[in-house]
């Protein structure tokens, strides 16, 4: 029987709601397979609240640049405002180690490609939390439109219709494109539009609107847009931090069934549900029940896919090209609502106004009037 692979020595870099809440809870269901041995932030008594939290010999630090010299961690998890991540990933690459960084990974499409040629010259991998879709039914959503046992796709809908008060946005990086990013359609409906594109493949063309209907942010509260799937599928993709019911939704219409998922923060097995075609016989149908076994979309599904990826030394997944997707879609929204024209997937390059930025250098924030 072979030994099993050696735990992995991980640091976390940012200790607030989303390590202590998610990441760490996630290590402790993969004790076997990891062990936490340094945290970072520059907060010297949340850092000290983290520590106690995790137990154990955990070392403290409130530089990333001394954790890694002293430390040398297999793996990095970082959960610190946006517009640390490029330097931090490219941090602990450049010293060797793996990275798991919350959402987004990097801020723009130029600070993706930096993080990605930080990979190539290091060997190792960035992955970006993308927890949804880890979970047992997306898995077994995607083994099913992939192989094409629901017929053709080709309607779909993508809704992240959330609400965020002014308190939310008090929080100094929030709501501006220099820290955020973006709005909504950076920070809150990314997770939904990416397991559209983990579920319906690659996209052709987009057209999209963008508005301050309510915060006085510099980024968007809402972003809708029309999607063209290389598969011939058209989708709607809704971004709101404007709606009071709060849902998660996406509902893909092939040509044998309809399915769909609707939640909130995250999903179980009984949150997908499939609706036959009137001509799909039952026992057909009985086929697509989700499977047995219940694994919720979460960060400790998540983590266990890259231990996975790092145990047998291959890419793990939400990384690479996987990620630039999903972001490069992002760009492609903004770009499209901005100057009302359709953009159409692998057009943001180098020298392109939304390439080192989402905002495109736009002057005045809302689309330019046409002549």
């Amino acid at each position: 029987m072979p030994p099993l692979p050696a735990r992995r020595r991980v640091a976390v870099v940012g200790t607030g709601a989303i390590v202590s809440g998610s990441h760490l809870p996630a290590l402790r269901a993969h004790s076997d397979r990891t062990e936490l041995v340094a945290a970072v932030d520059v907060d010297q008594d949340r850092l000290d609240r983290f520590r106690e939290l995790a137990g154990g010999d955990v070392a403290g630090y409130t530089s990333m640049a001394a954790m890694l010299d002293a430390v040398r961690p297999d793996l990095v998890l970082i959960g610190t405002p946006p517009s640390l991540h490029r330097a931090q990933t490219v941090a602990a690459l450049k010293a060797g180690a793996w990275v798991l960084c919350e959402k987004p990974l990097a801020l723009s499409l130029a600070e993706y490609d930096e993080i990605a040629a930080a990979e190539e010259a290091s060997g190792a991998y960035a992955s970006v939390v993308f927890q949804h879709r880890y979970g047992s039914g997306a898995v077994h959503a995607r083994e099913l439109i992939a192989s094409g046992a629901l017929g053709a796709p080709r309607v779909a809908h993508c809704q992240t219709t959330w609400h965020r008060d002014a308190a939310y946005y008090a929080v100094p990086w929030r709501g501006k494109w220099s820290t955020e990013g973006g709005g909504p359609t950076m920070g809150h409906g990314i997770h939904q539009y990416d397991l559209l594109l983990h579920l319906l493949g690659p996209w052709t063309e987009i057209r999209a609107m963008a508005a301050r209907l309510v915060h006085d942010t510099e980024s968007e509260d809402v972003s809708t847009a029309l999607v063209r799937f290389e598969n011939g599928a058209l989708a709607t993709v809704v971004n709101s931090v404007l709606s009071p019911d709060e849902v998660s939704r996406i509902r893909i219409d092939c040509a044998d069934a309809t399915v769909e998922l609707t939640h909130l923060y995250g999903h179980r097995n009984e949150d997908w549900v499939y609706t036959p075609a009137p001509h799909v016989p039952s026992e057909r149908a009985e086929a697509w029940r989700t499977p047995a076994t219940d694994v919720p979309s979460s960060h400790t599904a998540q983590l266990g896919a890259l231990l996975d990826a790092y145990d047998n030394g291959v890419r793990p997944p939400t990384s690479g090209t996987e990620a630039r997707a999903t972001l490069e879609f992002a760009a492609a929204l903004y770009k499209a609502a901005f100057t009302g024209d359709p953009v159409h997937a692998g057009e943001i390059g180098p020298g392109d106004p939304f390439y080192p930025a989402m905002h495109g250098d736009h002057p005045h924030w809302a689309p330019k009037e046409r002549a």
